[in-house]
């Protein structure tokens, strides 16, 4: 598709004018509800918990699993119905449980929720939804509880409405993958273009937050697994810094590089969420960490003249140059940040740079850990399911006809290879990804220009699906942040023939006030200039 020239508001020059059509007409007003204007109407009386839950399910059922058959809704809960009626009944009698009372929620398809398996019965009654990471080896086998950021969501009143789909065992299966596509879940593809990618691996809770089948989804991720679905989808995510939400009960790759994290349609939205997920857990360990900064609110950092004073730089090096048409709507975006307050300091590179993009150890840490982790994971699952991440390779095997159709599983096989947290190889990699991605990485670029962020495209535009080759992706924003452990917020900045584009704002640890700040009052800007653009559900062949 040739990139049209960009522009400043939310779709490129040469985007159709004409209006348009939502594919599900009669839950339309429903989708256009984000948390915010949802809880206010809950409030008035405007609506209810019931009554927007049934339009979801059934926007699902049009648009998700048939109409356009976008695929990002791996399962729905038997039980939202009931919840949603359930909150009903408790705000008439004047209990508000928290700050998501009805509020419907997708969990990423990697997050335990409580489910007996194929007994007839669940367990609990907030339960019957598997966790399967998307893989056939893992539907049906029982998880004993909810994860704790479930079990928030739940005393904030959250309905969990289902199970997002993903990339399967979020895209650590192999190096050529699919991005949105799990043998459980099958292909979920964008919904602005229904032959694009819809990123990877929180691919399902970006694109059903796009299509409006909830408000508000929790994503995960290792390296770019939210900011590239929010950002292809035209959404907004958040990673947050490694520690700041709990990983208990999270299908894992990586104890140094996972969180869990929000996505949404603004910034305040995802500001929310993260103030519910975020939490300290004993059984985490990162999430004890000394110097933890958190918040159960930050929708207080949400200041329209957040950008006042700020010093935001931009790591030409390596971090733009990718993608021109992202780049064109990047600049769009730093001369409004500049004109909303901001001073913007030019070649604020990473020094690290070179050495990240050259370097292996990123690839040794997730190896090691993902064998360590996944094991110690498996283990507090039922005994009914695989035990070992041998056990996992030789069911692949086993049915490859419906689990190796597309793609191989080289990254296991070579996780099969390492030999534990231990090694020296592996502690001297973990190293040196510390190093680059902090002192001589995000950290040393933001001391050097005494900046408050750093700031870049989060991806380029969605590329087309391609079974056959995989992923075709040149360049990213996320791996410097994800070495580090870092936070990540993306925010929508345009679209370039109607495939949206995403810009970054990348922190130290613990910064999320300050990027969420930042982030917001540049969508206030952003949106000043025009409507963002909708997903067109546009057919493949068509571009």
């Amino acid at each position: 598709m040739p990139a049209a020239a960009p522009s400043s508001g939310s779709a490129a020059a040469s985007s159709d004018p004409a209006p348009i059509r939502d594919p599900s007409p009669s839950t339309a007003d429903a989708a256009d509800l984000d948390a915010a204007g949802l809880r206010d109407r809950y409030a008035a009386g405007a609506t209810s918990a019931t009554e927007h839950v049934a339009a979801l399910l059934r926007r699902i059922e049009e648009i998700d699993r048939s109409g356009p058959t976008v695929r990002s809704v791996l399962a729905v809960d038997p039980h939202a119905a009931d919840r949603a009626a359930e909150r009903d009944a408790e705000r008439a009698r004047g209990q508000v449980r928290g700050p998501l009372h009805g509020v419907p929620v997708l969990v990423k398809d990697n997050i335990d929720t409580a489910y007996a398996g194929d007994t007839g019965d669940t367990a609990g009654r907030d339960g019957g939804l598997p966790t399967t990471a998307g893989s056939l080896a893992l539907a049906g086998v029982p998880t004993p509880a909810d994860a704790p950021l479930v079990t928030a969501l739940r005393a904030a009143g959250a309905v969990v409405l289902g199970k997002a789909n993903l990339s399967e065992w979020a895209n650590f299966r192999s190096g050529s993958s699919t991005s949105g596509w799990s043998a459980v879940g099958g292909l979920c593809v964008n919904p602005h273009a229904l032959d694009r990618s819809a990123g990877g691996s929180s691919s399902g809770s970006a694109a059903a937050v796009a299509a409006g089948l909830a408000p508000l989804a929790v994503g995960t991720e290792t390296d770019g697994s939210i900011v590239c679905p929010a950002a292809l989808c035209g959404v907004v995510g958040i990673k947050p810094t490694v520690g700041l939400v709990s990983r208990t009960g999270v299908v894992p790759i990586s104890h140094s590089q996972d969180t869990p994290g929000p996505i949404a349609t603004t910034v305040a939205d995802a500001a929310l969420l993260l103030g519910v997920l975020a939490g300290a857990d004993p059984d985490d360990a990162a999430t004890m960490r000394s110097g933890r900064v958190a918040y159960s609110d930050y929708t207080r950092f949400c200041r329209p003249d957040g950008l006042a004073g700020a010093r935001i730089g931009l790591p030409r090096a390596g971090l733009w140059g990718y993608s021109a048409a992202a780049d064109a709507l990047a600049e769009e975006a730093v001369r409004l940040l500049a004109a909303r307050g901001a001073t913007v300091v030019d070649h604020a590179d990473l020094p690290s740079i070179d050495e990240i993009r050259e370097s292996d150890a990123e690839l040794t840490v997730l190896s090691t850990e993902f064998r360590a982790d996944l094991e110690s994971y498996l283990a507090a699952r039922r005994p009914e399911g695989p035990r070992t991440l041998a056990e996992l390779v030789a069911f692949n095997d086993d049915h490859a006809d419906r689990e190796l159709t597309y793609f191989g599983q080289d990254r296991f096989e070579s996780a099969l290879a390492t030999r534990g947290i231990c090694d020296p190889v592996y502690v001297e990699a973990l190293r040196t990804c510390r190093r680059l991605g902090r002192t001589h990485g995000i950290d040393a670029a933001l001391g050097a220009g005494r900046l408050d962020a750093l700031v870049m495209p989060t991806y380029p535009p969605a590329w087309k699906i391609d079974l056959v080759n995989g992923d075709q992706l040149p360049g990213a924003c996320s791996t410097p942040a994800a070495i580090a452990g870092y936070p990540v917020v993306t925010v929508p900045c345009g679209a370039v023939d109607g495939l949206p584009v995403g810009l970054a704002f990348v922190g130290t640890a613990w910064s999320e006030p300050t990027l969420i700040r930042l982030a917001y009052a540049f969508e206030q800007a952003q949106n000043a200039l025009g409507p963002r653009a909708r997903p067109a559900y546009r057919p493949a062949g068509i571009g």
